[in-house]
């Protein structure tokens, strides 16, 4: 049963027997019936009185196959290790870091000497708001064996800080071995990517802010004569009630009527006033329960006499009951409002036919509201509308072609969508639908 190599050391094994009684256990191979070789652990002792021993055989297979293991794990990281790719310590149960490469070392700051001097502790690497995550650190190598992946910071050896990745994983001997991947490089893209980000959500407020200015500049005859308005009753009803009060016998009821009419002109005027103003100011976005057919109605009111001016009817047909949008009241309306002011623009140049715009409001799939603005303009060119909202793609002769690009992008921070389709049997219509307000 025993290979030619092995034959040697099984007859040492016999002198040793005869001069002992007994052999320590010692490793060979033997063979199988079938020729294959098993690895075993041997042990023998003589019976006493007689010329037979007792021989303990113990197979060594799974031993042999999980040292194999563990040597291929060892020269797995040893050539990681040696790599210097990433950071890798090994460390003692108690934290006590006994090996380390170059890449980690130099990570923190430390070198070899510090190393050998015992300089170099996992605890007091480990600012104080970390050291919790020990525990949880030590339950999952007691539980798996490993410790997946997670973000922390260590103290370098000039006392600043450094955000880490950390795994590790358990070795024989009550040893872990620790991989470190230096995140300082992400961090700071990562500040940057927020940076840009914050700068573009400023720059993209500056422009949609710009537009609504731009837009309430092309209204100005329009506004100015829905301001106009009611202050021309006031003056009219005050001097009615003026003449009500000069006459020889007073006619109070009169006169209280006409104060009264002055009062709703004001009122009147003011709202028109502070509804520019809203549109107009410049303010950080808001997320507030917004009723969307009374926002639309503001806007309305404020373009009527544009439509006007244009010979454009405006209907208006809404759905009862619609959920609340949740969303800045100032940037939905003025989506609406350019989707107003293009309509009425698009008809003025229309020539036969009716000018026509209806605004209407609906649910959609997902608790969603829906708005479409059509009109009976000329419609959209085919070759157009794919390019519609992208920034600077305008079909006017005096556009900058930022308004639509501005709704869309408004609409999407909503969490929504827009978008365009031929309205039949004439016109466009522009639609966008956001999700309704979830109260908490």
């Amino acid at each position: 049963m025993t290979p030619p190599e092995w034959r040697d050391r099984s007859a040492q094994a016999l002198l040793e027997l005869a001069e002992t009684g007994v052999v320590q256990p010692f490793e060979k191979e033997y063979f199988r019936k079938d020729g294959s070789r098993v690895p075993i652990l041997l042990g023998a002792a003589a019976i006493e009185g007689t010329d037979h021993q007792t021989v303990f055989v113990v197979d060594l297979t799974e031993r042999k196959r999980a040292d194999q293991t563990l040597r291929e794990r060892d020269a797995k990281i040893r050539g990681l290790f040696d790599a210097n790719i990433i950071g890798i310590f090994i460390a003692t149960i108690e934290d006590q870091i006994v090996e380390a490469n170059d890449a980690f070392l130099h990570m923190l700051g430390y070198d070899h000497e510090d190393l050998a001097a015992d300089r170099i502790h996992r605890k007091r690497m480990t600012p104080p708001e970390w050291r919790g995550r020990f525990v949880q650190t030590r339950a999952e190598l007691d539980k798996f064996g490993t410790v997946q992946p997670f973000e922390k910071e260590y103290f370098k050896k000039d006392g600043s800080r450094i955000p880490v990745l950390v795994g590790a994983a358990a070795l024989e001997r009550d040893r872990v071995v620790a991989f470190v991947l230096d995140l300082t490089e992400q961090k700071h893209a990562e500040a940057e990517a927020r940076l840009s980000e914050q700068r573009y959500r400023e720059v993209e407020m500056a422009l949609a802010h710009a537009n609504r200015v731009a837009t309430m500049g092309q209204l100005t005859a329009s506004i100015a004569h829905e301001v106009n308005q009611p202050i021309a009753a006031a003056v009219t009803n005050a001097q009615a009630g003026l003449r009500w009060l000069s006459a020889q016998r007073p006619d109070l009821e009169e006169a209280r009527q006409a104060f009264r009419n002055i009062q709703e002109n004001g009122k009147r005027a003011g709202e028109v006033i502070g509804r520019i103003r809203a549109l107009i100011r410049k303010s950080p976005p808001r997320k507030d329960g917004i009723a969307i057919n009374d926002a639309i109605l503001e806007v309305v009111a404020l373009t009527y006499g544009e439509a006007v001016k244009n010979g454009v009817s405006v209907r208006t047909q809404f759905a009862e009951g619609l959920p609340r949008i949740q969303g800045d009241r100032v940037q939905l309306q003025q989506v609406i409002l350019n989707l107003i002011v293009n309509a009425v623009q698009a008809m003025s140049g229309a020539g036969e036919g009716a000018r026509e715009l209806l605004i209407s409001t609906g649910t959609a799939e997902l608790d969603g509201v829906l708005v479409a603005v059509r009109d009976s303009g000329p419609g959209l060119p085919s070759s157009s509308i794919e390019h519609l909202f992208d920034a600077f793609y305008t079909t006017k002769s005096d556009g900058m072609g930022m308004g639509l690009s501005i709704c869309r992008s408004i609409i999407e921070a909503h969490g929504g969508q827009l978008w365009a389709n031929a309205n039949l049997p004439r016109g466009a219509v522009f639609q966008f639908v956001v999700p309704a307000h979830i109260a908490s």
